[in-house]
């Protein structure tokens, strides 16, 4: 089993860090590649860049008040990534990377979320 795992390129997980604009302070975010990869899909999908979008990630973030003490905004965007490639295994987020994310009615994806997690729940016991 653990070799499926172990065998990955190692480039996938080496981290690098990007320097990003976010409310026009400049910083530094350090993500492994393979979360790099996945925020490039999902920016591409709605024809962002990726400073682009993790600025609109981080401004919505900001606006729903998420990001108060101890918020730890490279994990969120971890999650982001994880939940994004979970949603389109459950059928949720279409595989087509044509289809842009900002099409979706979120309230729809979000309930549909928590029906596969409710359903997973059952199955394991």
């Amino acid at each position: 089993m653990c070799q499926i795992f172990t065998s990955a390129d190692p480039g996938l997980y080496a981290s690098r860090a990007r320097s990003i604009r976010l409310r026009g302070v400049a910083t530094s975010l350090r993500l492994e590649n393979v979360y790099w990869q996945a925020l490039e899909e999902i920016g591409r999908r709605d024809g962002l860049s990726v400073p682009q979008l993790v600025s609109r990630l981080h401004d919505e973030l900001d606006e729903a008040g998420a990001l108060g003490d101890g918020a730890n905004f490279t994990s969120f965007l971890r999650v982001t990534c994880t939940r994004y490639l979970q949603l389109q295994l459950a059928g949720l987020i279409p595989r087509e990377a044509g289809a842009p994310i900002r099409a979706l009615d979120a309230r729809a994806v979000l309930a549909g979320e928590r029906d596969w997690r409710a359903a997973a729940r059952a199955t394991q016991g």
